[in-house]
């Protein structure tokens, strides 16, 4: 317990294969290594503070998806491959570039003992302090920011994440609108409204374009068959005419707290609602409504996650675990020691939440955050 996020070092000699999933998200899609449910955004969302009076504080909070990854390859999620990652073996050469930089030190043989961590950071460096091994499985290609913005213009995409009209995806380009509906219009997803009436709300999602091997021509031609190389690994976003279609669109319903100290496991619904969806290139439209908003008088939170059917992908079972009936990890798979780690996961977008809080008293006006209620009338384009 006291080595914190290394355990594994004060078993001396042990390698990653030997922890099989310990400490892992099991049932997590493309999980973060050593994920902390304490930071999740849905445990965020579902907080409150009750120490500045009665009405309580909370986050308001957008989602968004950027990648972490040090080839200064951002969006790298248009095509799964692990040269995209910081350890694909194409992009990063065995024992060079900036991750490997970080294994340095002889390995040590197993010996049966145990040691503090202070004992092992005089003889560790660099990541082997940190179980570089096992999070080699963790690492996918990059995801992506998308915004819903008026313009091109950099103003107006930092307006966008201003007012949290935003959504991550897991690196493919799906469109997503989230838009609660009201007598006045439509408020998209970022906003803020206070109402007695159970909220109805529109959800519409479009897949991503099927890419094509290789690079486009035009940008062989302007950038040179070496520098394309170089800056993507010659794998450029290079998008077919063919949309991937919506396999389903789930709802995540969170009931901020109410009294400090509630329990923020039954605050959360996830999913609360599921919709399967056509297999239709044209996308996939849904709508619901809360009945139970108006009766349990409850401020709540929603917003909404879009799947596309499973494709090979990067670390998409992380561990690549051999389990018994009971999920038990009897052997693991390190990506080190594959090809390309590939395994099927679905392509998503999830949106950023809608605020809808229950109003003590009538308000005259409802109003989106950001813009005022002058937004309701607006459909601003959706870039990305």
């Amino acid at each position: 317990m006291e080595a914190n996020v290394s355990p594994h070092v004060t078993v001396v000699g042990t390698q990653g294969t030997d922890w099989l999933d310990a400490g892992q998200c099991r049932d997590c899609d493309q999980p973060a290594f050593k994920y902390r449910p304490a930071s999740s955004a849905q445990y965020i969302t579902a907080l409150s503070n009750f120490d500045a009076g009665p009405e309580p504080r909370r986050f308001r909070v957008g989602f968004i998806a950027s990648s972490d990854i040090h080839n200064a390859r951002a969006g790298s999620g248009y095509k799964e491959l692990r040269a995209m990652t910081d350890t694909g073996k194409k992009s990063v050469p065995r024992g060079g570039g900036i991750v490997q930089s970080f294994l340095r030190g002889a390995p040590e043989l197993p010996e049966s003992r145990t040691r503090t961590y202070e004992e092992a950071a005089q003889k560790l460096s660099g990541l082997q302090l940190y179980e570089s091994e096992r999070s080699t499985s963790f690492l996918y290609t990059g995801g992506l920011v998308a915004v819903h913005a008026a313009g091109r213009d950099r103003g107006s995409v930092f307006e966008a994440l201003e007012r949290k009209e935003v959504y991550g995806t897991s690196g493919p380009r799906l469109l997503l609108w989230f838009d609660l509906l009201t007598e006045r219009g439509r408020l998209p997803m970022g906003s803020e409204l206070e109402t007695r009436d159970a909220p109805a709300f529109r959800v519409r999602a479009v897949g991503s374009l099927a890419q094509r091997p290789g690079c486009p021509a035009d940008v062989v031609e302007r950038l040179g068959a070496d520098r394309t190389a170089r800056l993507c690994v010659g794998e450029c976003y290079f998008p077919s005419d063919e949309r991937r279609s919506i396999s389903r669109i789930e709802v995540v319903r969170i009931r901020p707290q109410q009294r400090a100290g509630e329990d923020v496991g039954p605050l959360i619904d996830d999913p609360w609602l599921t919709f399967a969806c056509p297999d239709d290139p044209a996308g996939c439209t849904v709508t619901f409504a809360d009945p139970d908003f108006a009766r349990t008088r409850r401020d709540t939170v929603y917003y909404v996650r879009a799947f596309e059917p499973p494709v090979p992908t990067v670390n998409g079972d992380p561990l690549s675990c051999t389990r018994d009936a009971s999920g038990r990890c009897l052997e693991s798979v390190l990506c080190e020691t594959t090809d390309e780690c590939l395994a099927p996961d679905e392509p998503r977008a999830w949106s950023s939440p809608i605020y809808v809080d229950y109003a003590v008293a009538p308000r005259p006006v409802a109003s989106g955050s950001g813009r005022g209620a002058s937004r309701l009338a607006e459909a601003p384009a959706a870039l990305h």
